[in-house]
């Protein structure tokens, strides 16, 4: 007689990915007047989506709960200017890149004298920067400064222009809004010296996931390819 066991029924495959962002950084992912998730980044992973024939679920997480999110399986994938880190890798794995970006020094229009980070340790000046990104670890290498943390870039910038710190320091693509779509910002800030790092933008997934991270990459590939990266990047003013 044969057995009448019966194999271990196997596991669901998945049918949405949640994906996570920081919706504070303007242009590249924020809040519409709509209540609406709206961003380069976000008409580039809903496009990603759909190249990899993924549906996908858009989450807004604050900057601090994205990567233990992503850890623990809340959330599948992020997308939010998270710049590829050998550190971060030790714990993700990261798509191929589809923007580069850098830490650039923002001051009053008005301001002389000061166009690096030198100068603003020397002058005893408070800096200003989103903590827990890229911009404040990079202030660490100024133990002379006066370091100002805050939740959102756009309170920093706000703060800078009301004197209560005379820089603000965050990413490239971050202050081009003002630039573009805020010029009444603009007109009282001005980006001085030169872009302080090289740093390139990546979606953030589980290493384990290597046949989603393997759909991303190829969509992610086509899509810069075909020139529908660089059509974001002229929408979007980067």
């Amino acid at each position: 007689m044969t057995g009448c066991g019966r194999e271990p029924a196997k596991p669901a495959a998945k049918t949405k990915w949640v994906v996570a962002t920081d919706a504070t950084l303007v242009p590249m992912t924020f809040i519409n007047d709509k209540s609406e998730p709206t961003g380069f980044e976000i008409d580039l992973i809903r496009e990603v989506a759909k190249e990899a024939g993924l549906d996908i679920e858009l989450v807004n997480v604050e900057w601090g709960g994205l990567f233990g999110g992503l850890i623990t399986k809340k959330y599948d994938m992020v997308i939010s200017s998270v710049t590829i880190l050998d550190e971060r890798k030790k714990r993700m794995a990261f798509s191929i890149p589809y923007l580069k970006s850098g830490i650039a020094l923002v001051v009053r229009k008005e301001m002389e004298g000061v166009t690096s980070l030198e100068d603003a340790e020397k002058k005893n000046l408070p800096v200003g920067a989103q903590v827990g990104t890229t911009a404040y670890f990079f202030l660490e290498k100024y133990p002379g400064i006066q370091k100002k943390g805050y939740q959102l870039y756009g309170h920093a910038v706000a703060d800078l222009i009301k004197g209560e710190i005379d820089v603000a320091v965050g990413e490239s693509t971050g202050t081009l809004y003002y630039k573009s779509r805020q010029p009444e910002y603009f007109q009282k800030i001005k980006v001085v010296g030169e872009i302080l790092t090289d740093e390139y933008y990546g979606i953030a997934l589980r290493p384990e996931d290597a046949e989603l991270l393997q759909k991303v990459n190829s969509a992610l590939s086509r899509l810069l390819s075909t020139g529908f990266v660089r059509k974001l990047h002229e929408k979007w003013d980067l």
